[in-house]
């Protein structure tokens, strides 16, 4: 198990509610996820954050199977009102800042990081999927559920809460890492 020497402290200084340290051993890239992704999400086959530009499920899963551990996480954020998918959806920038942070940190402990998370990506005004290459590969984190992860089913292993309830929103990241070669 790889130790990141400070990180519970700087952690503490984030709203993230609840996190966990996993092995990528638990993971697996489940079809019926990527189903939802192309039957439900409008920004499927729109992005390099989203499937299909992310890979083939096996790939992925291959992928994220390159980094023995995790770095799960959520992070709260409160709404006026819940049903107002638009003031959710604003609070998600905040969570994506917070997980670049981490990640930052993480990186400067001397670890190769990948970050998955809420986003399909909104870097760019205009995403250059599929014709040219994505323009921030290193600032894009790709959708945790377009590799097929099933986040309730880690946040029920890891005995985590998946709602609050009332007003609150979580947002949950997992930023994989390894020692740098």
């Amino acid at each position: 198990m790889i130790e990141i020497p400070g990180l519970e402290n700087y952690i503490a200084q984030f709203p993230v509610y609840e996190y966990r340290t996993i092995s990528t051993d638990i993971l697996y890239a489940e079809p019926r996820v990527r189903m939802v992704c192309k039957q439900e999400c409008e920004r499927y086959g729109t992005t390099w954050a989203c499937p299909p530009g992310v890979g083939e499920l096996e790939e992925c899963e291959r992928f994220f199977h390159t980094y023995p551990q995790g770095l799960f996480f959520s992070t709260v954020a409160e709404v006026r009102d819940v049903l107002d998918m638009e003031e959710m959806l604003g609070t998600r920038q905040a969570h994506e800042e917070i997980t670049g942070q981490i990640a930052d940190y993480m990186t400067q402990k001397d670890l190769d990081t990948f970050v998955l998370s809420t986003e399909s990506c909104d870097i760019c005004e205009q995403c250059t999927y599929p014709e040219k290459p994505c323009r921030f590969p290193e600032k894009m984190h790709p959708c945790l559920e377009g590799y097929g992860i099933v986040v309730p089913e880690i946040v029920e292993r890891e005995q985590m809460e998946y709602m609050l309830g009332g007003n609150a929103v979580l947002w949950f990241s997992l930023i994989l890492f390894r020692k740098k070669e």
